[in-house]
């Protein structure tokens, strides 16, 4: 067994997202993924996506919808093939995110 720091590995220059892989299985994949005032094109995705905000702020937005609003410890699941796109992260602090995608 090894352990882990979800904040760990993180550099002072974030020039794009960072993401990393922290788990798989035949199933499912989880990720760590760090903003810092990044935002990001439209995703199309074949995977439900379930993503958690752990620290940090950020915007989403969905394609016909209202933007969503996003503090610490807001979550939300994003349905396969919905439309979306990170529309701002605070560039003043890291935006830890988790984010798990799986086959619904």
């Amino acid at each position: 067994m090894d352990k882990s720091n979800l904040f760990e590995g993180i550099p002072a220059e974030l020039p794009a997202e960072l993401e990393t892989q922290l788990a798989q299985g035949r199933a499912f994949r989880l990720k760590r993924i760090v903003s810092r005032g990044q935002s990001t094109d439209w995703y199309d995705q074949d995977e439900d996506e379930w993503v958690l905000l752990v620290t940090g702020a950020a915007r989403l937005e969905f394609e016909g919808n209202a933007p969503m609003e996003l503090a610490a410890g807001d979550y939300t699941l994003i349905p396969a093939h919905c439309k979306h796109r990170v529309a701002w992260t605070d560039p003043e602090r890291e935006s830890v995110w988790l984010a798990i995608y799986f086959e619904g």
